[in-house]
């Protein structure tokens, strides 16, 4: 008697079970298609001619003499924008500044200035005063010199006041100087850019963790204050770049050289508020971000640059 009482409830709850998973199926599907969808959106169409000099004949690009931030110059000066570069080098400046001139027929601007330093912005309004300034990449930045101990980072109290001084003050202050112009104007794109280690703490390199997490936050929040106005701020968060700052020499898969990421980010541009910028670089901060366990990251972290720390300090022992 109790198996056919047991039969008839399991059939009874069949049809319910059968349309539970029909509708899981169902929006697991849906939810597939417009990921495959979004994606080709973004990683094989991009944004189309959102970046011209439409926008505002100007760009801004600080830290603009090497790596991801001369990529910049040279893309945005390729699209037709006429450049400030901004870095505290001026013989660099000068030799970026000619070659965006001679190969790309731009006008160009250079300010010379330490970002370590906080009275230097009164040079820089100068330098930008009357411009139309379209973009702005806030790039400069700096990191460790190599993985350590919070305790045991040489010149500690300086060290900490550089590194804020660079890597956030900037941002805010840079920020502060171009976006009422684009308020104004009702449009204008400020890329911010921060760095994977901003998704979640990295052992050993503290101190840049934290500052990238305040560029993606700061940057994220302002997007969200002024995109009614017709502004868009992206923060943009790279994994490993082969440029002179992550001391990496031969570009891979994963590690491109920084032409080859900027020219995929910008396409991002508009549809994504925040980017890690480049295909591989996306995958692999979902990964990090969604699959792998926060404990996971941050030990896998902390073991790859004590590693980078004790490789560092035997070979300065051998010199």
């Amino acid at each position: 008697m109790e198996s056919f009482y047991l039969e008839d409830l399991l059939r009874s709850a069949e049809t319910p079970f059968y349309w539970v998973g029909a509708l899981a199926t169902a929006l697991l599907s849906l939810w597939l298609l417009y990921k495959l969808i979004t994606g080709i959106r973004i990683w094989v169409i991009g944004n189309g001619d959102l970046l011209t000099p439409k926008l505002g004949k100007w760009a801004v690009v600080t830290g603009a003499t090497d790596g991801i931030g001369k990529s910049y110059a040279e893309e945005l000066a390729r699209r037709g924008f006429d450049i400030v570069l901004i870095s505290r080098s001026q013989d660099k400046l000068d030799d970026v500044a000619q070659s965006l001139e001679s190969q790309f027929r731009v006008e160009t601007k250079t300010i010379a200035v330490d970002f370590s330093g906080t009275d230097i912005y009164p040079k820089v309004e100068a330098g930008l005063e009357g411009l139309e300034i379209g973009i702005l990449v806030n790039n400069v930045g700096i990191s460790y010199p190599y993985p350590e101990f919070f305790l045991n980072i040489p010149d500690l109290n300086n060290f900490i006041y550089t590194m804020i001084n660079v890597n956030i003050t900037s941002v805010c202050q840079m920020t502060r100087l171009v976006l009422p112009r684009m308020v104004e104007r009702s449009k204008g794109v400020i890329l911010n850019i921060s760095s994977a280690s901003g998704m979640y703490p990295v052992p050993l390199l503290t101190v840049y963790s934290a500052t990238k997490a305040f560029v993606d936050f700061f940057s994220r929040g302002v997007h969200t204050e002024y995109k009614a106005k017709g502004i868009i701020v992206q923060s943009v968060l790279p994994f490993f770049v082969a440029t002179k700052m992550t001391r990496i020499r031969k570009p891979t898969l994963d590690k491109p050289m920084p032409d080859r990421y900027v020219a995929a980010e910008v396409n991002t541009v508009g549809l994504q508020d925040q980017t890690n910028g480049y295909f591989p670089h996306a995958v692999m901060g979902w990964f990090s971000a969604v699959l792998a366990p926060i404990d996971l990251v941050l030990y896998l972290g902390a073991r790859m640059n004590k590693a980078q720390r004790g490789g560092y300090l035997r070979r300065r022992k051998l010199r």
